[in-house]
């Protein structure tokens, strides 16, 4: 039913763990960002801005780029992971985009400056740790006293799970966020974030702390 054009990223993983977690049949197919298949032509035609995951839902003949959207998408199209209505619904869009706004690409800068290009700028480096250091104590103080960003699992957890899974990345001791400790080893025993995260093809095992 739905083709996923996918690698084995944060945001590739947001999609292949929630079409996991709906059940919808699916088959995924790699996307080699290390080998810019990205830039390919015929990518081009699904995903405009060349980023990985993209989709093509065959039932529907639709093809939508961008991982937040494509998690709306999936949840109204399978009712699943986001309240239909009220306050819950706004909520869960509402987490979802400081995913998308904060925590990607926060995350992504600390990966890019203090792991791959460590020395390049201290400046960068110390703006951006702190800022996800700042990120981390936001949703340490969300999981406060509730189970997940939006009391039921939802798509904003599946949104935020992958990034804070390279927590290593980002030189982070998940002991200094207790709450984000708890939520993250919990999402991790999911069978569907388990299967999900080895797509398009086994990496590593999940990272778990201490």
């Amino acid at each position: 039913m739905i083709d996923l054009y996918t690698w084995g990223t944060p945001n590739g993983r947001k999609v292949s763990i929630m079409l996991e977690e709906v059940e919808l049949p699916y088959t995924a197919h790699s996307v080699n960002i290390g080998k810019d298949e990205q830039l390919a032509p015929e990518f081009l035609r699904i995903s405009p801005n060349n980023k990985i995951p993209a989709i093509v839902d065959k039932e529907n003949d639709i093809a939508l780029m961008e991982s937040g959207a494509i998690l709306l998408y999936l949840a109204n199209k399978t009712g699943k992971l986001l309240a239909c209505n009220g306050e819950d619904h706004w909520r869960g869009i509402e987490w979802l985009m400081w995913q998308m706004g904060g925590v990607g690409p926060i995350f992504g800068q600390v990966h890019h400056f203090s792991k791959f290009n460590s020395g390049v700028s201290e400046y960068a480096e110390e703006r951006y740790l702190n800022e996800a250091k700042r990120l981390y104590k936001v949703l340490n103080e969300r999981l406060e006293g509730r189970s997940y960003l939006v009391d039921d699992y939802s798509i904003a957890d599946i949104a935020t799970w992958p990034w804070v899974s390279r927590y290593e990345w980002q030189m982070i001791d998940l002991n200094d966020y207790l709450n984000v400790k708890r939520w993250y080893i919990e999402i991790a025993q999911r069978p569907a974030v388990q299967r999900g995260y080895d797509v398009p093809s086994h990496v590593n095992e999940i990272p778990i702390p201490d």
